[in-house]
């Protein structure tokens, strides 16, 4: 399902307005019924320009945005002298401001070296296919085939967590991505290498009282819970 051709309509009598996210939960509930049902092979590949693996099937596209879990700098920094000449009370006076400068250059670098969430350059394109989350971008490709995750949650309802062991040797890694299509990639990573995570057994990745919310706007959705 491409994120430019999801449709919006009125929202039912009495209930918040029905937006974007709404009808990519929706979708979602749909790929949920067909895949714990066996059907999901019975449905049209989306459009995508990623190359695909032999029976691999496209599920959904859009935009998406990256961060990493990571430092910004590794808690180095220049350290300067000075040499100053003239009265006692001028000396202590340049000494004193090198040392706090110095001080200052070290509290930013330490500052630098504590890891935080940093968003990556530009949005990306993401493929979501039955097997694996793609994420297209010159700078910060992405490709999260569900075996290889070690941990994967869904931070938020447009925001999945993972993290995985870099095949570029650059070690543990942990990374959001930033979409409407979070759900998806969630529930399709949780039933293929994550069976017991409690938010799936809970349905926690769906919001309460969704089935009933989509019904009340004219969109039934189908059972998944």
């Amino acid at each position: 399902m491409n994120d430019h051709t999801l449709p919006v309509q009125a929202h039912g009598q009495g209930q918040p307005p029905w937006g974007p996210l709404d009808d990519h939960l929706l979708y979602t509930c749909g790929v949920v019924h067909d895949l714990t049902r066996g059907l999901l092979c019975n449905r049209p590949p989306l459009p995508t320009t990623t190359r695909l693996a032999p029976g691999e099937l496209s599920l959904a596209a859009g935009p998406a945005a990256r961060s990493t879990w990571r430092p910004l700098g590794d808690g180095s920094y220049t350290q300067t002298s000075t040499m100053a000449m003239g009265s006692t009370g001028f000396v202590v006076g340049a000494l004193a401001v090198n040392a706090m400068s110095n001080a200052s250059r070290r509290n930013q670098a330490m500052a630098a070296a504590q890891p935080r969430w940093v968003m990556e350059n530009g949005l990306g394109e993401l493929t979501v296919t039955d097997r694996r989350a793609i994420y297209s971008h010159p700078e910060t490709w992405l490709d999260l085939g569900w075996p290889g995750l070690a941990t994967m949650d869904l931070a938020a309802p447009d925001t999945f967590e993972c993290a995985f062991h870099d095949i570029n040797g650059r070690g543990y890694t942990t990374v959001r991505l930033h979409s409407l299509w979070a759900s998806l990639i969630f529930v399709l990573a949780a039933h293929a290498a994550f069976p017991a995570h409690p938010r799936l057994l809970s349905h926690g990745w769906l919001p309460p009282g969704f089935e009933a919310r989509a019904a009340a706007h004219g969109r039934p959705c189908p059972p998944v819970r």
